[in-house]
Order: structure tokens, then C-alpha cells, then sequence
């Protein structure tokens, strides 16, 4: 479980979060709407333990990101629009690479990147090195990096951007499958498809705050919208930022 409480976050005269106040629950997939320059990344951030806030309280697991955050990403997984591939190494050679970081012996690490492989519909690339590799194909072996310490704590900002349709399904198939085993999935997204048949529940924030949380539907019925992109729109107030 990741919550927060009235969570502030200043850069100079710049205030990317002002309040920011919810729950994500294990076993669910938590959405995280924003038009773009809510703060969305600045709290992906902190719930990392990248940035130190300035007000509230965080907690990922039950644990404070600011005051054991080696715990806190031993136990998280953290994809963010930065893939950083090493295009010499093969899939398999960075996902090698990355495991070991986290401890990962072999031949059990092995073992991991082929369950991921699997998960992700990526056996075809798991021996090609990563030039030339699509949009999708970047994504997809940055997704596998995420996932091969079995974290129970999911950050995956815009997962989705640059996937054809079966590299979504994948992607989607894979989600599923990690919201049944238990784990606490955050993603921010601007795809509504993707958050009406995929996501639990959504975290919609504006200009720093948290304006409302609740499933697809609740969002729908509190603003008496029937799209969930319009009823977006009516709570934050604006269009600007919406794909």
C-alpha cells in the first residue's frame, strides 16, 4: 500500500505539489490523471524517495521513503520516460546487468528474465541487442528492468506511450497479472481507455492538488458525466494537457 498526506513540493518560486492526499491499495491498479504540469512526475518522484518534500507524510509498504529509502526501492519498481538501454547488450545482458545490481544470483536471475520475457511478449528480443530497437521495444525492456526483483510496488509513468496494439495487449495482460498477485500499481497515464478497462481506482490531481479519487465509474457519477474524459475535464477544471 502507498499513502499520502497533504505531500508539498516547492522548486523556487514554483509550487509542483500543493497538497497531494491518497491511497493506493495493494492488488489494485491505481490511476494517476493529471493535465501535464500537475505534479504528477514530482510525486512519482518522492514516492521513490528521489526528491525530499517539504510538508506530509509518505508511506510506501509502511515504510518513509526519506528515512529508509534503500528499503523502500528494494521493493519498488520505477519506470519513468528515461530508459537508459545500453544499445552493446543484448535484453538478456542488461536485464543480467540490472539483477545483479539488485543482488539477483544466477542461475535463479536467468530463470526471472525468462518469466519476464514471457510476461511481456519479448522472447524475440531477449538475445538482440537494444540498437535499433522501436519505441515499443525500448519500453518493453524497460518495463522487464522494472519488474525482475519481483517488486510488490509498481511506479509506471505513461507505461503505454509508443506501444502498437499487441505490445499494449502484452502490456495490459501483464498488469492484470500483477494486480492478482498482490501488487500496488500506480500509473500515470492520459490514455482514458486504458484507465476505464484497466484501473481500480484514479487519483486525479490539478494544479498541485488533489481534486478527487475514486474508480471510473464514482468519478462519473459524482461530476453526472457519463465519458470519464469528460468528467476529467469538468474536475479539473480544463482541457489543456488531455490526449
Amino acid at each position: 500500500m502507498i499513502e499520502t498526506s497533504e505531500v508539498r513540493k516547492r522548486f523556487g518560486a514554483v509550487q509542483a505539489l500543493g497538497g497531494v492526499s491518497f491511497t493506493a491499495r495493494d492488488g489494485e491498479i491505481t490511476a494517476l490523471l493529471g493535465p501535464n504540469g500537475a505534479g504528477k512526475t514530482t510525486l512519482l518522484r518522492l514516492l521513490v524517495g528521489l526528491l525530499r518534500r517539504d510538508h506530509g507524510s509518505i508511506l510506501v509498504g509502511g515504510i518513509d521513503p526519506e528515512k529508509d529509502p534503500m528499503a523502500v526501492r528494494k521493493d519498488i519498481g520505477f519506470l519513468t520516460d528515461q530508459f537508459g538501454l545500453y544499445e552493446k547488450l543484448s535484453t538478456r545482458e542488461y536485464l543480467r546487468y540490472f539483477g545483479q545490481l539488485n543482488s539477483m544470483a544466477l542461475p535463479a536471475l536467468d530463470q526471472r528474465i525468462d518469466e519476464v520475457a514471457d510476461l511481456l511478449a519479448m522472447n524475440d528480443i531477449l538475445e538482440r541487442r537494444s540498437k535499433g530497437f522501436s519505441q515499443g521495444q525500448r519500453i518493453k525492456v524497460a518495463l522487464a528492468r522494472t519488474l525482475l526483483h519481483r517488486p510488490r510496488h509498481l511506479l509506471l509513468d505513461e507505461p503505454s506511450r509508443g506501444l502498437d496494439v499487441m505490445s499494449t495487449r502484452a502490456l495490459r495482460t501483464a498488469l492484470q497479472a500483477l494486480r492478482a498477485d498482490g501488487c500496488c500499481v500506480i500509473m500515470a497515464t492520459h490514455v482514458m481507455r486504458e484507465v476505464t478497462h484497466l484501473c481500480d481506482d484514479v487519483i486525479v490531481i490539478a494544479r498541485g492538488h488533489t481534486v478527487a479519487q475514486g474508480s471510473p465509474q464514482q468519478l462519473c457519477e459524482r461530476t453526472g458525466i457519463a465519458s470519464l474524459e469528460d468528467a476529467f475535464v469538468s474536475l479539473v477544471g480544463t482541457e489543456e494537457g488531455i490526449a
